[in-house]
């Protein structure tokens, strides 16, 4: 009788460890969505900020379009990398085991 318990008892450890994997698993993912969500909030307001700023001060100078669309494609990048951070991010939480 006392083994018959012990199988019992192990099984239903064994279902409370998964059940908590699985909510591990299930975070992880909500975690990465509004990794994603948020963080490339900020860039792409940024990147129509700066495109906005840079039509705006080719209309006023043309004579200095190659250095602004210059500029302009520098802070782009540098924009664009926060949103690749996030990206990292979000696929660490998606595929790191631990």
């Amino acid at each position: 009788m006392l083994g018959r318990c012990l199988v019992v008892r192990s099984f239903f450890v064994k279902r409370i460890i998964m059940a908590d994997v699985a909510w591990a698993q299930i975070a992880a993912y909500v975690a990465a969505g509004l990794c994603m969500g948020i963080g490339t909030i900020g860039p792409s307001l940024g990147q129509g900020m700066i495109g906005a700023k840079a039509c705006e001060s080719i209309g006023n100078k043309p004579e200095f379009a190659g250095q602004i669309r210059n500029t302009m494609i520098m802070a782009l990048a540098f924009v664009e990398s926060t949103a690749i951070y996030a990206l990292v991010v979000a696929l660490v939480l998606l595929f790191l085991k631990s």
